[in-house]
């Protein structure tokens, strides 16, 4: 398995926490890079942001195009869309990811699992099956993959894992009803979420990242 190239912004020379960004499908690492000067606040600890570039893969509802996925989207059905294969295959790269930051010296409990769309749906996915839980999940716009053998494959430590999850009202990429369902689903297993809707399209909002800077201040300063 090849490791990820990331693209990566430091705050201090000795970070403290990670935060690590999947971005979303065809785009690349550098797509959530101008965010940090939006997200970060007086005061916080040194952070180090990971922004990796997922594999470059064909996707069947894009004609075969081959672009950067975190796995091919099959269907248009929403039970059927995603490639299990390839969330499998990005969990254990992702996980690659993690590690590297450990060795880097920040613990998991410092790390910050995010995403946007396919990036936060494989956030879901990898955080909620971690042996050692995360400082936090951040999933906007975004749905769980694998539902179905989410209960079976959970661990306690991954549902122990603090959720930020955000939707665009307008959203005709990801519908919100799809992201409600996915926050039902993982709260009926046990998960904290912090829930926020936007009158908003598929994209990111100046709310939105305001409220993600909120929540981050808490897990920051917990």
């Amino acid at each position: 398995m090849t490791e990820l190239e990331t693209v990566e912004h430091q705050t201090g020379p000795e970070p403290r926490w990670t935060i690590l960004w999947l971005h979303g499908l065809g785009a690349d690492g550098h797509d959530f890079a101008p965010i940090v000067p939006e997200l970060l606040r007086p005061g916080w600890p040194e952070l180090r942001f990971v922004f990796p570039h997922a594999p470059v893969r064909a996707v069947t509802i894009n004609n075969g195009a081959r672009m950067r996925a975190w796995y091919d989207i099959r269907n248009f059905e929403i039970d059927q869309r995603a490639d299990e294969t390839g969330v499998r295959e990005s969990i254990a790269q992702v996980e690659a990811l993690i590690a590297r930051e450990v060795e880097r010296g920040v613990p998991p409990e410092r790390i910050i699992l995010a995403g946007f769309s396919q990036g936060g749906a494989m956030a879901l996915a990898a955080g909620v099956r971690r042996e050692a839980a995360l400082g936090g999940i951040v999933a906007l716009s975004a749905y769980l993959p694998m539902a179905s053998t989410t209960a079976s494959e959970a661990t306690r430590a991954g549902l122990s894992t603090p959720v930020f999850m955000a939707h665009g009202k307008l959203d005709p990429v990801v519908p919100e009803a799809l992201g409600e369902r996915s926050r039902d689903a993982l709260m009926s297993l046990g998960m904290a979420i912090d829930w926020r809707s936007y009158p908003m399209p598929h994209s990111v909002s100046a709310a939105e990242i305001h409220d993600l800077g909120d929540w981050l201040q808490q897990r920051l300063f917990a």
